[in-house]
């Protein structure tokens, strides 16, 4: 690896700066208390965070901020790779030069002679290329490799789309919507019932099924809750906004007028959507 600059040398290259200014904060006698404490483990709730504030700018489509949350989440790679080649297992470098090999290696249809005829083609060529590297790893299982750290909505569909690739899948959406009505009775049965234990198994069934309709809709099912979060949290806001102009609070408004200021919201936000 060649030698990084000084940090604070504005004239150098940006990746080799950002890794000497990582390796500054890593220094056993100059470098950040905070930063020399800290190991793999403690920096995953940083990334993921980092991960999420990214997801946050482009759904507001906020791109003067991007470049920084970007830079945010890169420098979570940075100081990983640090904490590896601390301990001579790897480097930035390796890290660059492994997901370039990789691309290189799943894109045969761009870098090589093979075609595929639509994006569906590629989805299914790029998961025998994701098989081929798991048996490579020993990983023959068909979970094998589905962390279990993953946000459930993610993982369930992950775990779907394993399942559909031998068979294990429903060909149209419309039984899904059956399974769907299916689901909720019998989460209505538990309810009737007053059984928890049984609520909470039949609620899980039914967050299952409503990911599997989005996975044969097309549809990412976090980002589609994520616009409804956004939705509710702006209809939400307006309400307040005007009980405060009334000078009330939601305890002081009966159910009804809130009823009213919610479907007025409702038509303020679509209003607004529509311009």
């Amino acid at each position: 690896m060649e030698s990084l600059p000084d940090p604070l040398d504005e004239t150098a290259d940006p990746v080799l700066r950002l890794l000497a200014v990582m390796a500054r904060l890593r220094d056993p006698e100059r470098g950040c208390p905070w930063d020399l404490a800290q190991d793999f483990r403690t920096i995953v709730p940083h990334t993921l965070e980092e991960a999420y504030e990214v997801a946050d700018t482009i759904e507001r489509e906020d791109w003067a901020q991007l470049p920084g949350e970007l830079g945010d989440l890169l420098f979570q790679v940075v100081f990983y790779a640090r904490l590896a080649e601390e301990r001579g297992w790897f480097d930035f470098h390796a890290v660059a030069a492994g997901i370039v090999e990789k691309l290189i290696r799943r894109h045969p249809h761009v870098f090589g002679g093979d075609r595929v005829p639509d994006r569906h083609g590629q989805r299914e060529a790029w998961e025998g290329f994701k098989e081929e590297e798991r048996r490579a790893r020993g990983q023959a299982g068909l979970l094998d490799d589905l962390p279990r750290a993953l946000p459930a909505l993610v993982r369930a569909l992950k775990l779907q789309r394993r399942a559909a690739r031998v068979g294990m899948d429903w060909e149209h959406v419309y039984p899904v919507l059956e399974k769907l009505e299916e689901e909720t009775e019998e989460l209505r049965a538990a309810i009737e019932a007053e059984e928890p234990a049984r609520m909470r198994h039949e609620l899980g069934d039914l967050l299952f099924t409503l990911v599997n309709l989005a996975r044969h809709l097309e549809i990412d099912p976090e980002q589609a809750l994520r616009e409804a979060n956004r939705r509710f949290e702006a209809r939400l806001r307006y309400m307040e906004r005007r009980l405060q102009a009334e000078g009330r609070t939601f305890a002081e408004t009966d159910p009804e007028q809130l009823d009213r200021l919610w479907e007025e919201a409702k038509r303020k936000m679509h209003h607004d959507g529509a311009k």
